[in-house]
Parts: C-alpha cells; sequence; structure tokens
C-alpha cells in the first residue's frame, strides 16, 4: 500500500470518529434546544393563562357581584375557569394546534371534564402536593405534543359555589343543573391546568439544521482532505519519489546526476541534503576506484 493511500486511510478514521462525536453532540444539542423553544412557549401561554384567571377573580367579579338581582342571574365570564379558556379560544384561531384546558374530575360545566390522561396528571398532584408543575410529552393524531400541567387547588372563595348546590347561587345550578361541579372541599386538588403545544415544527427545524450541518460537516472533510493530499504530495511524496528514482539510477551505477534542489530548511529538505552529499562521496569514491 503506497504512503498515499496509508495516510488518507489514518485520515479517514481520524474524521469518521470525530464526525460522528460531533454529529451526535449537535444532534443532542438540536433536540434540545428545540423541546426547550416549545417549553417556552408552553410556559408563556400557560402564565397568560394564568394571569387571565387572575385578572377575572380580582378585578372581573367583584364588578359582577354588584349587579343587580345576581342571585338570580349568572355570568359565565366571570369565573375564572371560563374565562382563560374563552380567551386562549382566540389563539387557537391563529394556532389551532395549540390547545389549553383547565380539565376538572368533576366540573361544574361538563366541557371541563378531564379524559383519562389529564385524570391522571390531576390524580399526580393529588399524590404529589408538593408538585407544582410536570412537562411531558404524548403522541396524538396531529402528532407530538409537550405538555405544561399545572394544579388547581380549591380556595376559600371556590366553596361559595362548589360547596352544595344548595348553597350555590341560583344561577349557576340554573345554568349547568344540581349535580356536577359540587362536594369540592377547601385545599384540595380538584383540576389542572394543561397547555399542549405542538412539537412538529421545531423538531422538524432542527431536523433540518441537524441535516445541514451534516452536509457541511462531510463537505469539510472532503475538502480538508484533498487539501492534505495535495499539500502531502506535493511537500513529501514528490520529493520523496524523486530521491527514490535518483537512488535507484545510481544503483545501476549511472553517477551523471546533478545535485537535487533543497528548498526550505525541513527534514525533507535536511534528507536532501544529505543525499546530495551522498551523491559527491559516491563521484568521488568511484573517481578514485577509476584512477
Amino acid at each position: 500500500m503506497k504512503l498515499l493511500a496509508k495516510f488518507n486511510l489514518i485520515l479517514l478514521a481520524l474524521f469518521g470518529a470525530g464526525s460522528v462525536l460531533i454529529i451526535f453532540t449537535a444532534y443532542q444539542f438540536l433536540m434540545r434546544n428545540a423541546r426547550a423553544q416549545v417549553v417556552q412557549q408552553a410556559e408563556l401561554m400557560s402564565e397568560s393563562a394564568r394571569s387571565t384567571r387572575q385578572y377575572t377573580s380580582d378585578d372581573l367579579a367583584p364588578l359582577f357581584e354588584t349587579l343587580p338581582n345576581q342571585d338570580a342571574r349568572f355570568v359565565p365570564e366571570s369565573i375564572p375557569f371560563y374565562a382563560a379558556t374563552a380567551t386562549f379560544n382566540y389563539l387557537r384561531k391563529q394556532y389551532p394546534d395549540y390547545t389549553y384546558k383547565e380539565a376538572a374530575l368533576n366540573p361544574t360545566n361538563l366541557r371541563d371534564r378531564a379524559v383519562d390522561w389529564e385524570a391522571d396528571l390531576i390524580n399526580y398532584f393529588r399524590n404529589h402536593a408538593d408538585k407544582k408543575e410536570l412537562i411531558g410529552e404524548r403522541d396524538t393524531p396531529a402528532g407530538r405534543m409537550l405538555y405544561i400541567a399545572r394544579p388547581i387547588i380549591t380556595e376559600q372563595a371556590c366553596m361559595e359555589c362548589h360547596r352544595r348546590a344548595s348553597e350555590a347561587p341560583p344561577g349557576i345550578v340554573k345554568t349547568y343543573g344540581s349535580v356536577n361541579g359540587f362536594g369540592w372541599k377547601s385545599n384540595e386538588t380538584v383540576a389542572a391546568q394543561i397547555v399542549s403545544v405542538p412539537m412538529a415544527v421545531p423538531i422538524q427545524i432542527a431536523r433540518t439544521a441537524f441535516r445541514t450541518l451534516v452536509l457541511y460537516l462531510i463537505a469539510g472533510c472532503l475538502v480538508s482532505l484533498v487539501a492534505i493530499d495535495a499539500a502531502v504530495l506535493l511537500l513529501v511524496i514528490r520529493p520523496v519519489r524523486k530521491l527514490s528514482e535518483v537512488a535507484d539510477r545510481i544503483s545501476t551505477g549511472d553517477m551523471s546526476l546533478s545535485e537535487l534542489p533543497v528548498r526550505g530548511r525541513d527534514e525533507i529538505a535536511g534528507l536532501t541534503t544529505s543525499f546530495n552529499r551522498m551523491i559527491v562521496s559516491l563521484e568521488k569514491a568511484f573517481r578514485m576506484l577509476n584512477g
């Protein structure tokens, strides 16, 4: 095997090992970055919904309470659950794959009833009172979704409407009936605020960036390999071949050779200088033998 081929094999092995490490690290980084972007989006939406709930509870609900005949009238917009969900639905007109739900095990409005996986989240918060947030992923017909869930714990104000149907405002019972949404206990986890964000777009962007990176990496390796091969060929292989050709001619008795040109001060130049001295010494030796 020629020297250049051996050199290329070494370079390919080094480039290959380095490229595999870079590719693996880059893929992990891009996927983590994509997931972090999705989490950031979900947290922003969750906080936005929480702000809507807080505003409704602190500023709007007291205004509705001052309306005349409030005991016989029920305004859904005064309920934080309803307000946050209704506000988020405007966002869904632009981003239909984004979802928000305040899922409850026993809601007044059956629209908010938790499905199986949402009920599991609520029960998780019930069994882990110290947990204030849960981030996970799940597969849906629309693709992979990331969700952020936060527990909703009853406060004393909730008891006015949800302790017993007989104590609830008549407007609530008239709107939703007396079966659902009652029997809540104070300081109990009854629901979870769940924001779901699709991962398809960020993941696709990350994969596109990854493919681009791999292509550039392969192109860079090939260009580097060609450049290194050219340098080795010009600086090492050709001078060594020239020395080999001259040595072959000398071995056949051809002494009509001029000294080889010496360029630079590297090891090849030193070898050429030594080779030239050998030629001169052999010429002198042959002249002495030929007398």
